[in-house]
């Protein structure tokens, strides 16, 4: 997926974004739905107030990021479930790093 294509399905839905350099930052004031999308382009960065549901991403591509406040990321097709529940999670080490972590190192590619 190209940027403007996701730019355009955040219109549709009327979820609030903005533009910094090649980033797509997402700023909405709650839940982002996106379930139906099976993958992102790269440079987008969730920074909305609620959960991210990806549920059918196929991909994740380096330089996607996770800084949502309230944490959770529904990733079925990728993970089988919510972030958080993954079975690969490890303690003491927060689950947003560690994801974010994980898709620089290109794990979900």
């Amino acid at each position: 997926m190209r940027q403007e294509e996701f730019i355009e399905v955040l219109g549709e839905k009327g979820y609030s974004y903005e533009i910094e350099g090649d980033k797509i930052v997402v700023t909405h004031n709650n839940l982002v739905d996106l379930d139906s999308l099976d993958t992102l382009p790269p440079g987008v960065e969730f920074n909305n107030n609620g959960h991210v549901l990806l549920g059918s991403l196929e991909t994740l591509n380096p330089g996607v990021e996770f800084n949502n406040r309230r944490w959770n990321v529904l990733l079925r097709s990728l993970i089988g479930g919510w972030f958080e529940d993954w079975y690969g999670n490890i303690e003491g080490i927060d689950n947003k790093r560690l994801l974010n972590h994980m898709i620089n190192k290109g794990v979900f590619i």
